[in-house]
């Protein structure tokens, strides 16, 4: 045994231990929590089975989960990306705990990322599981994997920016209520269980233009009718990315 064996060596661990830390304790707390599970989960899952199972809503030609599931699966982006990670960083910015670990070693755009990368993770297990329900429903998937991918990597930016913008500006109480409003509203128009030609062709040509509808359409176009990827959605979705993540940028609040 040398000297110096045992000799301490004090300094921070490597920033991508560090992510690689923070973004297994950010899922385990997500997964963790009931109302979240609700969201993400258990919402859902029971909205595909439901509505796939009984004719309440029309979606036109072909089987219901043809079309519901690409829809649900945009549903399970926006209660993970948004309502969940708006929810849960507005709590943890009132309780101090990102002010606390904004002076760790923790660089803040590497806690910024480890959260993100909990949100990607969450969502791997959310499409396995909503994948796995539809195919039993009977599911037929078409098209390219990888533009299903890049649309819910487009999805993922666009939400997580505005789930962040809210998070860094309102107070907690407020984002609890207004994520969760908005969860409900986007639910109901944002195209994801009724089609939005069910809508007026004003209010059609404005729920378009949301990034769930961008989403739950770009989805459909490939999963559903086989398209390549689709870029008018595509585009949407950037678009609300680049703004969301430019603002949140600009405006968090770490306290």
């Amino acid at each position: 045994m040398s000297a110096g064996t045992f000799t301490p060596r004090p300094g921070a661990a490597p920033v991508s231990r560090m992510i690689r830390a923070q973004t297994a304790l950010e899922t385990r707390m997500l997964l963790r929590n009931g109302e979240q599970l609700l969201l993400t989960v258990i919402i859902p899952a029971l909205l595909l089975t439901l509505f796939s199972s009984v004719d309440i809503i029309d979606t036109g030609a072909g089987n219901s989960v043809d079309f519901l599931a690409p829809g649900v699966l945009a549903l399970a982006v926006m209660s993970t990306a948004f309502t969940g990670q708006a929810i849960a960083t507005g709590f943890d910015r009132r309780y101090g705990v990102l002010k606390r670990l904004g002076a760790s070693p923790l660089p803040r755009w590497a806690l910024m990322a480890s959260k993100t990368l909990s949100v990607l993770v969450t969502e791997v297990l959310q499409i396995a599981l909503l994948t796995g329900i539809a195919l039993a429903l009977g599911w037929s998937p078409h098209g390219n994997p990888l533009s299903v991918a890049a649309l819910v990597l487009l999805g993922t930016a666009a939400f997580s920016g505005l789930g962040l913008l809210m998070a860094g500006t309102l107070k907690a109480e407020v984002t609890l209520a207004a994520a969760n409003l908005v969860f409900l509203l986007l639910l109901v128009g944002g195209g994801v269980i009724v089609p939005l030609e069910k809508f007026p062709g004003a209010v059609r040509d404005v729920l378009a233009l949301l990034p769930v509808s961008a989403l739950s359409d770009g989805l459909r176009e490939v999963l559903q009718h086989g398209a390549a990827l689709p870029w008018g959605d595509t585009a949407v979705l950037a678009a609300w990315a680049v703004l969301g993540l430019g603002a949140a940028a600009k405006w968090f609040r770490w306290e």
